[in-house]
């Protein structure tokens, strides 16, 4: 029967060394007094086997969205067969759309070379390549579609910028690769900088991600939250979880606008499940995360401060263990122990934890612009050919102009067709772009006929994508070189 005040909560013990790092944290919250009802499910390796191919039952669905609010263990997706990501179907599924990171030192207590590093990462969560969209198309080509969209776009910096303001950080940074990607990663860029001015109160910057990666690597001070798209925010969150002490320490939350799932960010580590030496630290902080996020601020302040204690005191697992600095060496279950015996205590030199009380991070609903004009402009062709000649090609495909005449070939991006370089390697996967000439709007009628025509000529098209321009601006990338 739940008790009142009390939040139910839908828990997985997940595979490999889930189970006991998911034993230590329930030990240490339920010894803190947190106002929680637990509600376990079965997700992962064992229903993957047990036939459903994506990891998670009906009940276990109903379960989390019921309550909103789920803790999650790592689990493990069976190799081959086809499994799709499980993390990924729940962070979409749930409309988890960001992901917070937080990337901390406990210096001197646990070796890092950045003492002073205090860095959030917040990724976007459900698009970029992660959508998952993939095609073989040729015999020596695949594609993997970039989504990257304006409300996808706005949910995630805005967030960052409510964080920001709610935790008093300083400043924002936008990592982006948009002087390559100038029409996806430059989308996000200007969205940036649009909610950016409706902050004044808070410094912000943009960086291209392989230096801002780089930086962040090398000199972590200078960043305090970034903000960035879902692939480059995988890799630089584990990267700054890293430098910061140990992947094992970080947690993370996927935040959507009806539930929430807390997790720690490594993985359910196989090889060494049920020996007793995980570190359930990253799991403990995202569930103090998790006690944040529903109001119990009282509780998560005192299993913070004890776990402080216990790093500061040199209590560690295996994993950030150091000869000389450490103090003791501890399993999972006597780490829980040790933390559960600190709650009440304060740490000495790391800073204590002090929550806001009652105040949470609460974001407007997006609200779709209004349309703007939108005029075909051309059609992008794909096709399947095995010879080498570009000029061949060609001649082939202007046998399909009809109003729109062919104006380039590409081969994976680089122009080949007219005038291109006989250095350019080429494989079997052409892009063929008929575009208007004298600047009017194409009847989308031409289009369909062009391909009849393919189909005559034995030409094999694989793709097709229309050319738009948006209120006059061309919506579609030049060919390099072009």
């Amino acid at each position: 029967m739940k008790q009142d005040n009390f939040q139910t909560i839908t828990v997985a013990r997940g595979d490999g060394i889930g189970p006991e790092i998911m034993d230590a944290v329930l030990r240490i919250m339920e010894a803190a007094g947190a106002r929680l009802q637990i509600e376990e499910v079965e997700i992962g390796e064992k229903v993957y086997r047990g036939g459903n191919t994506s990891g998670i039952g009906q009940s276990a669905w109903d379960s989390i969205r019921r309550n909103r609010v789920f803790l999650k263990a790592p689990i493990t997706t069976p190799q081959g067969g086809g499994y799709k990501s499980l993390n990924v179907t729940l962070r979409k599924t749930l409309g988890l759309f960001a992901n917070i990171r937080p990337c901390k030192s406990f210096s001197p207590f646990i070796k890092t070379k950045h003492p002073d590093m205090d860095v959030t990462i917040i990724r976007e969560n459900e698009e970029d390549l992660y959508a998952g969209i993939e095609h073989q198309q040729t015999d020596e080509v695949v594609q993997c579609l970039k989504l990257i969209s304006r409300p996808g776009c706005e949910k995630i910096i805005r967030y960052a910028f409510e964080y920001a303001r709610l935790y008093k950080r300083k400043k924002v940074s936008c990592f982006v690769k948009d002087n390559i990607m100038k029409h996806t990663d430059g989308l996000f860029h200007q969205v940036f900088r649009e909610i950016a001015a409706e902050y004044p109160d808070i410094e912000s910057d943009s960086w291209i991600i392989d230096i801002a990666a780089a930086r962040l690597a090398d000199t972590p001070e200078m960043f305090d939250v970034v903000v960035t798209p879902n692939l480059y925010g995988d890799v630089v969150s584990d990267i700054a979880a890293q430098i910061s002490g140990s992947v094992g320490l970080a947690g993370s939350a996927n935040i959507g606008e009806r539930v929430a799932m807390f997790e720690a960010i490594h993985g359910s580590a196989p090889p060494i499940a049920g020996q007793n030496i995980a570190n359930p630290s990253g799991l403990l902080r995202a569930a103090i995360m998790m006690l944040n996020h529903i109001g119990q601020q009282d509780i998560a302040e005192n299993i913070k401060n004890a776990w402080s204690c216990v790093i500061e005191e040199g209590i560690h697992t295996e994993d950030i263990y150091t000869e000389g600095q450490s103090t003791q060496l501890v399993g999972t279950s006597e780490f829980a122990d040790a933390v559960i015996s600190r709650l009440g205590r304060e740490p000495k030199e790391l800073k204590v934890a002090e929550y806001a009380k009652g105040v949470q991070l609460r974001m407007p609903r997006y609200e779709r612009r209004k349309n703007v004009r939108k005029e075909l402009k051309g059609v992008d062709i794909f096709v399947d050919w095995k010879g080498m000649d570009p000029n061949e090609l060609a001649a082939r495909l202007q046998k399909l102009n009809n109003g729109i005449e062919l104006t380039m070939i590409t081969n994976r991006g680089v122009k080949v067709w007219p005038n291109g370089f006989e250095e350019t390697f080429c494989t079997d996967h052409w892009r063929c772009r008929y575009e208007t000439t004298n600047g009017d709007n194409v009847d989308k009628k031409a289009i369909p006929q062009i391909m009849a025509k393919a189909i005559e000529e034995d030409i094999d098209i694989i793709k097709s994508e229309n050319l738009y321009a948006f209120d006059g601006k061309r919506g579609y990338s030049l060919g390099q070189g072009q």
